[in-house]
């Protein structure tokens, strides 16, 4: 590939990720921080976690 249309590629794709990355800014400062949905997320993250762990074996007496 010729280097001018690499690099002419690599410029319109940072221009279209840099657009991206401001529209997620926008809009995480439109959110409020730790809305019910987050929360609850984060929560069945926390459950599954503590049931995907292996619990150590039990010790005999």
């Amino acid at each position: 590939m010729d280097p001018e249309t690499h690099r002419a590629l690599h410029r319109i794709r940072a221009a279209e990720l840099h657009a991206q990355a401001a529209a997620h800014r926008l809009a995480a400062r439109t959110r409020q921080p730790y809305d019910i949905r987050s929360r609850l997320g984060w929560t069945l993250v926390e459950l599954g976690l503590r049931l995907a762990t292996p619990r150590p074996p039990a010790l005999a007496h």
